[in-house]
């Protein structure tokens, strides 16, 4: 029978070892893993799933939840954000801000602690992946060696031929991400329990899940590590840009997440001929960089297998994502002598892959719209491609995951930071990497800068400053980017080193309201923090009138040096003249000599979120028993999940259906036996929430030596 592994989460009230010898004692299949000293009162067991069931309904325990899989999400980007111009600066005891003293833990796949460019800077750590204290990267295996981690730790303080944006931070590696990238939300947030031990100062997490939740241990995790003073810096996610796609830790409301945007680049685009349309590439991790500078023939390869192959010497091979890996279809291309590799998403939108090795053509991916398009073109008429490229910069990252997340309807990411084509340290040397794997170090290696020039400043401060001072970037058409994109902006070190007023919150959420509400009164407060030394008089700007929506702001105010002050802001919504939707915008406040901006944001009626998130299938712990999971980010008032037979489409029967359910995990299992349930089946799940309907079409099979489910 197989066993499960959950994260348990214990009362504030409840006695800690009581709890601990009653699960011992008495759950003879359950075996306690880590104890979590810090982010809360906690632990993860491994044992059966009916014990575990059990377990959950002793007095004390106030949530359990299935460890859940994460995976990892210079020299132009450092002094984009102003971070050279600041190694000439000192703090109050004269010393350069390099992050001298300050401790950065790195939570990722390990560091390469010999590479020449971090050895100075490496002060140590722990594997959560194999229980010791060696955090090095996975190395030898083919397929499962790694690089996150030591590329991530370059950003934040490498210091040789690289230099990161606090080159004398102290680097103090966790390894929670073994082989392939991959780990669990149980070695996650024994990491952080860790980290919390090791009393760093900042910690970097550049992982995350699809989890739009703000419940998610490993977000609850990292508002415990801020409560105890540590700076959270998380990436937001690469699954943009659709809205609703931050992921837990991201939807952390005390961490400061973060997204990509653009540093001054010259983004590569191909266009066919005389043909009015200019596809924009993302090059693969690990690629050579697109630089081809003549027209070349593009041809049709299918997915990339064998049997797909025409004469692609010296054309670029066009392919479709899916069956096998990336890696294997550039192979396949290089060894038929394509001179390049265009890969499009088979889902809408496009996508951001790695390659498991180097290889000496170029490979980028184009979304599902453009690729289809493209092949529709070539099976009519054979085609050119032509190369141009278009300087960018200050634009937000398309591939950078949008909040806002679901239920506390906070406004996610926090602030954006470069995440397109970053060089730094990796095991062999350096690589250029993208994502907002690779904006969060940015914003830790800062957010190290800042404790080291304001070492009394409390993380809320250090937020504060960084998304106080951030500069707000416009799309295309010269159109302010939403605050659930762009949370407050592109951080700028120096303006946030010498800030002297700090906002806190620094964006605000009225809530949620029904069209069907009167008017209704929303306040927040937040604090208005002089950090000068003189006396500041302040005001906020008015926001222009709207009708059925009025503001109460406080007039003109003042604050005395080294002084805080709370106020209250009033907000007057009649939700029915205003309309269903996501409403949002920028308070701004200042003091004749600086303009601060405040995102806010409510929300009128259930907004368009998925009401589907995580569904997975699988084995239970005893014969015939399977089960499912499904993470339900409102609840739903009504869910099913029908299934059919795969070949005539015969509805079967529902797995399961309900009505009124509350938001948050369902687990359930299923006897096969009982229902008769052989074989392999189409599965339909639907998710009614105020009147949306979401559907997930997937295959689920019933079987001794299958398990699993598999997306179509």
């Amino acid at each position: 029978m197989d066993d499960v592994v959950h994260e348990v989460l214990i009362t504030e009230e409840a006695h800690f070892q009581s709890l601990l010898q009653l699960t011992e004692r008495k759950y003879s299949s359950i075996h306690i893993n880590h104890i979590y000293k810090h982010v809360f009162p906690g632990f993860s067991v491994t044992g059966k799933r009916r014990d575990i069931g059990r377990l959950k309904q002793e007095k004390g325990i106030r949530h359990s939840s299935p460890v859940t899989t994460y995976k990892v999400s210079l020299d132009d980007s450092v002094p984009f954000i102003g971070g050279d111009e600041i190694r000439g600066h000192f703090d109050g005891n004269d010393h350069r801000l390099t992050g001298k003293g300050v401790k950065v833990g790195v939570i990722d796949t390990g560091i390469d602690y010999t590479h020449p460019d971090l050895r100075r800077n490496f002060r140590g750590g722990y594997d959560l992946v194999d229980g010791d204290r060696d955090p090095m990267e996975t190395k030898g295996a083919p397929g499962q060696s790694t690089m996150h981690g030591t590329h991530v730790a370059g950003i934040i303080a490498a210091n040789g031929k690289v230099k990161g944006v606090a080159p004398e931070a102290e680097i103090i590696g966790y390894r929670a991400l073994g082989p392939g990238g991959m780990g669990t939300s149980e070695q996650v947030i024994a990491a952080i329990d860790r980290a919390i031990e090791d009393k760093v100062d900042v910690i970097n997490l550049s992982l995350g899940n699809t989890i739009n939740g703000p419940d998610w241990p490993t977000s609850l995790a990292l508002d415990k590590a801020t409560e105890k003073g540590i700076v959270a810096v998380t990436s937001s996610g690469n699954s943009g840009p659709n809205v609703w796609t931050v992921g837990s830790p991201g939807t952390s409301s005390k961490a400061i997440s973060v997204g990509a945007s653009t540093p001054p680049i010259r983004i590569p685009y191909v266009t066919v001929g005389i043909l009015d349309r200019n596809i924009p590439l993302q090059p693969l991790q690990g690629s050579k960089p697109w630089r081809l500078s003549k027209e070349y023939k593009i041809v049709d390869a299918g997915i990339g297998s064998e049997k797909d192959f025409p004469d692609v010497s010296n054309k670029i091979a066009l392919m479709q994502r899916g069956e096998i890996t990336f890696t294997q279809k550039a192979i396949k291309a290089v060894e038929e002598g394509a001179i390049a590799v265009l890969i499009y998403n088979n889902t809408d939108g496009n996508f951001e892959g790695t390659l498991e090795k180097e290889l000496p053509i170029p490979i980028a991916s184009i979304s599902k719209t453009d690729g289809e398009w493209l092949k529709k073109h070539i099976t009519s008429k054979e085609m050119w491609l032509r190369t141009f490229f278009k300087e960018q910069k200050d634009s937000l990252a398309q591939f950078s995951s949008r909040g806002p997340v679901t239920y506390t309807w906070d406004i996610k990411p926090d602030v954006v930071a470069p995440g397109v084509a970053i060089e730094s340290t990796i095991p062999t040397g350096y690589l250029e990497m993208q994502g907002t794997s690779m904006a969060a170090p940015h914003v830790a290696g800062a957010s190290a800068l800042l404790k080291q020039a304001h070492p009394n400043w409390s993380p809320e401060q250090i937020k504060a400053a960084l998304m106080n001072t951030a500069l707000l970037l416009k799309d295309e058409s010269g159109e302010l980017y939403k605050p659930y994109e762009q949370g407050a902006g592109r951080i700028r070190l120096h303006e946030a080193i010498h800030v002297e007023t700090l906002l806190y919150p620094s964006s605000v959420t009225f809530g949620m309201l029904h069209h069907h509400d009167e008017r209704t009164e929303k306040r927040v407060e937040i604090t208005v923090d002089n950090q000068s030394k003189k006396e500041k008089q302040y005001y906020f700007e008015i926001p222009k009138n709207r009708k059925g929506l009025q503001w109460e702001l406080p007039m003109s105010f003042s604050v005395k040096p080294g002084e805080r002050k709370r106020l209250t802001i009033k907000l007057e919504v009649t939700p029915s003249v205003i309309g269903a939707g996501l409403h949002h915008g920028y308070l701004y406040v200042t003091d004749g000599k600086s303009r601060i901006h405040v995102p806010y944001m409510y929300v009128i009626e259930e907004p368009d979120y998925p009401r589907i998130m995580g569904f997975q299938f699988g084995k239970g712990d005893k014969k015939d028993i399977f089960r499912y999971e499904i993470y339900l980010p409102g609840g739903a008032d009504e869910y099913g999940i029908a299934l059919y037979d795969p070949d005539t489409l015969h509805f079967e029967g529902f797995l399961d259906w309900g009505r009124n359910v509350s938001r948050g995990l369902i687990e359930k299992e299923v006897n096969r036996k009982e229902r008769n349930l052989q074989g392999i089946y189409k599965a339909i799940i639907f998710v009614n929430k105020a009147g949306k309907e979401d559907v997930l079409e997937t295959e689920i099979v019933f079987d001794d030596t299958m398990v699993g489910s598999h997306s179509k």
